[in-house]
């Protein structure tokens, strides 16, 4: 699903191009950010996310190349919504993984940029939490950092 609706103008995005009828001197937006296919990121980590539906949320599943762990890494479910209502083609998003091989949940959120050629870039920020075994150990269960994933497929 692309996104690409604006109160200015009236149309809808098929395949990717604007078709719409202009209201004033507007002019179409560029190339539109979807994020439907396979992802990676500077890590070597792969992310497939699935179609957006109606409501801009979507799921998928994210495979990490790192992991601070001695368990076997397994591929892990990812749950997520877009802000759809960006009329620039560039939106926000946030999804969160359930990793299946540590005790630990991490939380993304990010936004969607397309160049001029049309590449797509996921620039998002990320909180990981782990489970510690008393509140005194709070201070050391949540790291925070950033990954930049570019689409494969």
């Amino acid at each position: 699903m692309h996104v690409g609706h604006t109160s200015h103008c009236s149309g809808t995005l098929e395949g990717g191009l604007w078709l719409g009828t202009a209201q004033g001197s507007r002019t179409p937006p560029g190339p539109q950010c979807n994020l439907q296919g396979l992802w990676r990121n500077e890590l070597g980590s792969n992310m497939t996310l699935l179609a957006l539906d109606a409501a801009g949320t979507f799921s998928g599943s994210y495979h990490t190349a790192v992991a601070a762990t001695n368990n076997q890494i397994l591929v892990s479910p990812l749950q997520g919504a877009l802000q759809h209502s960006s009329s620039k083609g560039q939106p926000t998003f946030g999804f969160t993984v359930q990793w299946q091989f540590a005790d630990s949940i991490t939380a993304f959120a990010g936004q969607c940029f397309v160049d001029r050629r049309g590449k797509e870039t996921l620039e998002t920020m990320w909180l990981i939490r782990e489970e510690v075994p008393t509140r005194r150990d709070s201070w050391r269960a949540t790291r925070v950092g950033t990954s930049i994933f570019t689409r494969i497929k």
